[in-house]
């Protein structure tokens, strides 16, 4: 069994930061690529940040400069360092982490529960 236990959303004012972290639990063999998503009220889910097993990143360009994303894999937990926060960055923040557990010889998707992040005077 693979959780995915998110933690450090909540209300920040504008210019702010917070920091997201993911820390990944179970019978784990390999953890892969690790992606952060968010949705916003009305909108699609988007692709915010990923970071691969050998620590490459992309960003989506408007959080680009703004947002950085880690990975400890000491501790099995990935981080999104969100600073210069703005009202158009206020969504459910997911993380989704592909995960090789010990009990199989594939990977599978699996994704966190989704903290709220809100900006806002």
């Amino acid at each position: 069994q693979v959780q995915l236990v998110e933690s450090g959303g909540g209300l920040v004012q504008p210019g702010g930061s917070l920091k997201l972290s993911c820390a990944i639990s179970g019978t784990i063999f390999r953890i892969g690529i690790v992606n952060w998503y968010r949705q916003a009220p009305g909108k699609e889910r988007e692709l915010v940040a990923l970071i691969t097993s050998g620590g490459n990143t992309d960003y989506e360009d408007s959080v680009k400069g703004r947002f950085t994303i880690s990975r400890d894999n000491a501790k099995n937990t990935i981080y999104l360092q969100m600073s210069s926060l703005k009202p158009e960055d206020t969504a459910t923040y997911y993380c989704n982490a592909e995960v090789t557990p010990y009990t199989d010889n594939r990977a599978y998707y699996y994704w966190g529960q989704g903290p709220q992040v809100t900006v806002s005077s």
